[in-house]
């Protein structure tokens, strides 16, 4: 005897097109109050929104729909002009950025001595109180002064003699050796054929810390990643969205914060907000501007499934500390129990499913990929996969036709963001040349 299909509310929605415009909404519904009032004689801040390879242009989209215009992009972030409030609203909105630098100072050096002096005129006191811990990170590149440790020791000489009972220290690091690391304000020092630029992390701990995921399965996916795939598939909450390998619920969470406009930052704190001259009335301002234009949860199903046990118990941990617990249906079952049908005549599969680089190290994943294809063609004409992959052959046996949406790293490995087109093509999903990239 069959098993019942399960019911679910699907919301009355239109199908995603492949041809369709980038969406202009970035999850946030209008500008915080406190970004619309004239602006005033407060000090703007030279800021650079960090971004991961192929990124920039969605954070360039978010800063748009805050009002901030736009200085550069470049492949590694956004740079623009901000206000304190501005600032702030960035940390606290931006669902794709990995942190917000602001710098203090750009000049050229090419002996310790210059670099020391240079280091003691920096405005210091606009970003450390008396007795801060301070951390150094320190990259050098074709210039004289190469060695970090050594040009570390002297901006550490310069932040300690401005700022009363200051404590530097560091070394070069990478953003993904700062898990764990304790409370601190972060100093970036970066050298570039002898020009230096001293700036100070606005953010904390990196943007996709957003406070709920402490739970966490298998290969973890950030939630910066996350957002970007929603946001590179446009998908913002008005069709039905399903992950069928779920692990710790990341995509399913974050697509449940962007549809009820939860500004990712919400429960967390920002450097900035230890700043000397930091604004209490304006950190509470933001954050109630952001809470009052959450929205409530308008039933599209949002599924998060897994055969692991242990990874759903995750999700649902996750989900509950979010705060989106009743937007997220999350069943333990396997791939080929999936049943779009039941879900709704349309709707989006985003999923980060097992590679051989992952997780699954010499198994044989084409019938797994053959079986995700087969479950989204049984789901109709109106279902699409959007599909984070290291290599296009792994696409192959869904013997569906895609189009790349986004190319960017997950752990260093670079992958892309396919999403399946809506219409059958005669021609080979797979392009000769990605797959000549794909073995070298």
């Amino acid at each position: 005897m069959s098993k019942p299909r399960k019911t679910y509310r699907p919301a009355p929605a239109r199908p995603i097109s492949p041809s369709a415009p980038a969406p202009q909404s970035s999850g946030i519904a209008k500008p915080p109050s406190a970004l619309r009032e004239p602006p005033s004689a407060s000090p703007t801040f030279d800021a650079f929104a960090i971004a991961a390879p192929g990124l920039a242009p969605f954070i360039e989209r978010e800063l748009g729909v805050l009002g901030i215009p736009v200085r550069e992009r470049s492949a590694a972030g956004v740079g623009f002009d901000a206000t304190a409030p501005q600032l702030l609203a960035v940390n606290l909105w931006s669902r794709m950025a990995s942190r917000v630098l602001v710098r203090l100072a750009h000049f050229e050096a090419r002996d310790f001595a210059t670099l020391e002096k240079q280091a003691a005129r920096v405005a210091w006191l606009r970003v450390l109180a008396p007795g801060a811990p301070v951390r150094l990170r320190v990259t050098c590149r074709k210039s004289r002064l190469y060695h970090s440790d050594a040009v570390a020791e002297r901006v550490a000489r310069g932040i300690e003699t401005a700022v009363r009972g200051a404590h530097a220290s560091g070394r070069a690091r990478d953003d993904d050796e700062d898990e764990g690391e304790a409370p601190a304000q972060l100093i970036v020092v970066r050298f570039d054929h002898d020009r230096c630029t001293i700036s100070a992390d606005s953010s904390g701990a990196l943007l996709h810390r957003r406070g709920w995921r402490q739970a966490i399965a298998k290969a973890p996916l950030r939630e910066t990643l996350a957002a970007s795939m929603l946001a590179a598939c446009e998908w913002n909450g008005d069709v039905p969205l399903v992950d069928p390998f779920c692990g710790s619920g990341t995509i399913g969470i974050e697509g449940a914060l962007r549809a009820r406009n939860i500004a990712p930052g919400i429960g967390r704190v920002f450097a900035m907000e230890q700043w000397p001259h930091a604004d209490v009335t304006l950190s509470r301002q933001l954050r109630d501007d952001a809470r009052a234009q959450e929205r409530p949860w308008e039933g599209v199903p949002i599924v998060l499934r897994d055969r692991d046990a242990g990874a759903c118990a995750a999700a649902v941990a996750n989900a509950e500390r979010a705060g989106v617990r009743d937007a997220c249906t999350i069943e333990h079952g396997s791939l080929s129990e999936t049943d779009l049908a039941a879900i709704g005549e349309r709707g989006l599969v985003l999923t980060n499913p097992p590679y051989g680089l992952r997780i699954s190290e010499g198994a044989d994943l084409r019938s797994l990929y053959a079986r995700l294809g087969d479950v989204v063609k049984a789901g109709g004409p109106g279902w699409q996969l959007g599909i984070l992959v290291p290599d296009q052959r792994l696409l192959s046996p869904t013997t569906l036709s895609f189009d790349p949406v986004l190319r960017t790293t997950n752990g260093g490995l670079p992958v892309t963001v396919e999403r399946s087109c809506t219409t059958k093509k005669t021609a080979t999903p797979v392009r000769r040349e990605n797959r000549h990239q794909a073995r070298k």
